[in-house]
């Protein structure tokens, strides 16, 4: 039924605009965007034959929902004819066949589709009032006991929160796709906090950004110029400044990048960015080195990440000034060497006796190279002599599964960061630091490359002050994730012992891998072979031409090519350098899960559809954000084991254990068929697909190549185009990450107290 309402068009006018209304149940989302809240959905409406076909955004669209809709009919050349909605309003479904739907889409804890079915049949249209006013009549269904009630009505009631959440958000013009998030952050006090703050969303809310709390906001009435509006867009500033690796922002860049983000002139950001230096809600500190208008420039820091750098600092600062009791004496050393290579039938290089010594002679060391330079080996010795002198050494790896392939190639266990140091969900802390200090005499840690500055500090917090420490990593592959350059800058520094193997051997240089590798790192081309003239070469290369069809060429090698070499399941790994486009992370995960793990035909098998994003039992996939709760981080891998409808529960087998996931954190995941260069950062697969595209030109560096590559231990299959490999060799300008460890070190150090080497300050100049 058509109606009357008002619009505006370009030159100011009023036009009246007629629009349709229209009435049904909400029966399949076939696409829900969580990002914009773009949705396509079929509606069955009452006396209409066929369902029909929707668009338009919602917030949060549940199957079997009553909507009112209000739109316009269009013709699509190739769907036909849709509604396209541009207002809606949601009821209680007024049909046993809707509320079936609408309780048996996962929506409230406890009722999964045979629930439901099973309640609508006893109860049919008081189905609702029933979970609502009287919910022990729920006994007299099958499978319903007094545990299953609880959660139910807790589910329920948790739901009529979320809703007003939901609407609340929605009144603001914002998808609410967030609003389970936001009600278990705040509770019952959620929209009384958001419209008090609406910017602690972006803080408190992993997922939720600056953009969509300031939309809130905006929606709230909050003044662009307001001091709350600049204060939290300077914050926000800082805070995206760590996605890039940065510690601080030098004053101009934050004024800058925070003027851009806001809409406003620079002139209104300063006084507010000098009240919160002076209540420290951000630190400053100036940068003696670079003068501004005359007067030393300021780094702005969160405070947070101030103390963390200054703390790291200290701590090895401390360690190198520590006299170290007389260690093992050269001449001594050289024979338990000899002893050694005798016994295991392999003699080290001359720069690898160099690392060992120099390992037990100082209290902190750090042992680099790249792939084929013995850094195993070399590690391997330098534990075997702190073990040969009854010392407690533990072994340490930023990721999982860099820490089992260390445990591995050591012989020796090996753990995580996070899993050594034992989060205490209670205090909100790491159970081992400074006041309780690690058992041990002896920390190594490999993959250093990927520790962040957080990290890293809490790490050396927790190792006594006495022990020594030996990094072990390879400063040509991308820095860590997280903020900081921890290894390029205790190299930089110049003041921490050092030494880089240089020397390749023999074995190493038969992997076209390895000298591929080394001709990446020195700028030059790399050797490509064709699969048609392979060979014994273990790196072979596929030229793409076209985007559009790689995606078609990497699932023939993972479901085809590569198993019938004798690679299956997460022996293989695929690799790309974006998160988005036709060779993104996003796109060949889907064409992935859908050859290597395909629905169900018989639909018995249970799936998760939230949005666009779909999981399936056996599915592989990696965590996306740290989750001390559930003691699980950043990068983990693990496989999809159970899907549990009715309790709104994901079940995924880690290495460690079987971690629970509630519906409302699926977003924590991603499918890992194909991952990210940066994600696979530590990790090592015996074959690897690697996708370099002159598409992804933003993102085609020569450290990231570097990385990707080195993931590689038996064949590597290089995906792409020439262009994109010379592109990424030639471009050796990697982006600088704000931090000043390394000025601190340089600062702070007592140098004379240091035992150094000539190796050690001509291995600085290399780094």
């Amino acid at each position: 039924m058509p109606y009357n309402t008002s619009t505006t068009d370009n030159e100011g006018s009023t036009t009246a605009v007629s629009l349709d209304l229209l009435t049904g149940v909400l029966e399949r989302i076939t696409f829900h965007s969580e990002e914009t809240g773009y949705t396509v959905g079929r509606l069955a409406v009452e006396g209409a034959r066929d369902l029909v076909t929707l668009v338009g955004n919602f917030s949060n669209p549940v199957v079997g929902e009553q909507l009112v809709l209000e739109g316009k009919w269009t013709a699509h050349r190739e769907f036909g004819r849709q509604f396209a909605v541009e207002r809606y309003s949601t009821s209680k479904p007024a049909t046993a066949f809707a509320i079936e739907k609408y309780l048996g889409c996962g929506l409230i804890k406890g009722i999964g589709p045979v629930m439901a079915k099973r309640m609508v049949e006893l109860f049919g249209l008081e189905t609702l009032d029933v979970i609502e006013a009287d919910p022990r009549k729920l006994l007299r269904v099958e499978g319903i006991g007094e545990k299953r009630i609880t959660m139910i009505c807790k589910a329920w009631d948790e739901q009529r929160e979320i809703r007003n959440v939901m609407l609340f958000l929605q009144e603001k013009g914002v998808s609410a796709t967030y609003a389970v998030k936001i009600y278990k952050t705040y509770g019952d006090r959620a929209i009384a906090t958001v419209e008090a703050n609406p910017y602690r969303l972006a803080q408190d809310i992993w997922g939720i950004g600056f953009k969509t709390a300031d939309k809130i906001a905006q929606q709230l009435g909050v003044a662009i110029d307001s001091e709350q509006r600049l204060e939290a867009g300077l914050l926000y500033t800082l805070s995206e400044a760590t996605d890039f690796g940065h510690l601080y922002l030098p004053e101009p860049k934050l004024l800058r990048s925070a003027a851009e983000i806001l809409g406003v002139d620079t002139e209104k950001l300063v006084p507010v960015m000098e009240e919160m230096a002076a209540a420290e809600t951000v630190k400053a500190e100036e940068i003696p080195e670079i003068e501004m208008a005359g007067r030393a420039m300021r780094a702005f820091y969160h405070p947070a990440l101030f103390y963390t750098e200054v703390g790291l600092a200290a701590q090895i600062r401390r360690r190198l000034n520590l006299p170290l009791p007389k260690p093992l004496s050269r001449e001594k050393l050289a024979a338990w060497l000899a002893k050694q290579a005798a016994e295991q039938n392999v003699a080290l290089s001359s720069e690898q006796e160099e690392a060992v010594a120099l390992a037990l002679e100082n209290r902190f060391f750090i042992l680099t190279g790249g792939p084929g330079t013995g850094k195993t080996l070399t590690t391997n010795t330098i534990a075997a002599a702190f073990e040969a002198q009854k010392k407690r050494i533990l072994l340490v790896s930023p990721t999982g599964r860099a820490a089992k392939r260390m445990a591995e190639v050591t012989g020796r266990d090996a753990q995580t960061v996070h899993r050594l140091l034992k989060f205490d969900p209670a205090t909100r802390s790491f159970q081992f630091n400074e006041n309780s200090p690690l058992p041990c005499d002896v920390l190594i840690a490999d993959e250093v490359s990927m520790l962040d500055a957080v990290l890293a500090n809490n790490l050396l917090k927790a190792v006594p002050e006495q022990a020594q420490i030996v990094f072990v990593g390879d400063s040509d592959q991308l820095p860590s994730v997280g903020a900081g350059n921890v290894l390029g800058d205790l190299l930089n520094s110049g003041v921490v012992p050092s030494i880089r193997l240089t020397q390749v051997f023999r074995q190493a240089q038969a992997s076209l891998i390895v000298t591929n590798a080394h001709r990446i790192r020195q700028g030059q081309f790399p050797t490509l072979v064709p699969p048609r003239e392979r060979g014994d070469s273990n790196c072979l290369w596929i030229e793409i031409e076209d985007s559009a069809e790689g995606g078609t060429e990497i699932v023939k090698l993972v479901r085809k090519s590569l198993p019938a070499l004798g690679y299956r399941g997460d022996a293989i790994q695929v690799l790309t350098p974006m998160k988005r486009g036709a060779l993104g992370v996003d796109f060949l995960n889907e064409l992935l899960q859908e050859a290597l793990n395909p629905a169900d035909p018989s639909g018995r098998r249970p799936e998760l559809l939230r949005g666009s994003r779909r999981f399936r039992i056996g599915d592989r996939v990696i965590q996306l954000v740290n989750d001390y709760d559930k003691n699980v981080f950043n990068g983990d891998v693990g496989s999809v084991l159970d899907i549990k409808l009715d309790d709104q529960i994901l079940l995924v087998q880690y290495p460690e254990a079987v971690v629970e996931y509630d519906f409302a954190d699926y977003d924590q995941l991603q499918l890992a068929y194909a991952l990210s260069y940066h994600k696979s950062q530590g990790s090592e697969y015996r074959a690897v697909v690697l996708v370099l595209h002159s598409s992804q030109y933003m993102m085609l560096q020569r450290n990231l190549l570097y990385t990707g590559l080195t993931r590689a231990r038996d064949l590597c299959l290089m995906v792409g185009d020439r262009r994109a490999i010379a592109r990424a060799v030639q471009n050796n300008k990697t982006t600088r990450r704000y931090t000043r460890l390394a000025e601190r070190l340089q600062e702070q150090t007592d140098r004379p107290g240091l035992q150094r080497s000539e190796k050690i300050l001509s291995s600085a100049d290399s780094n």
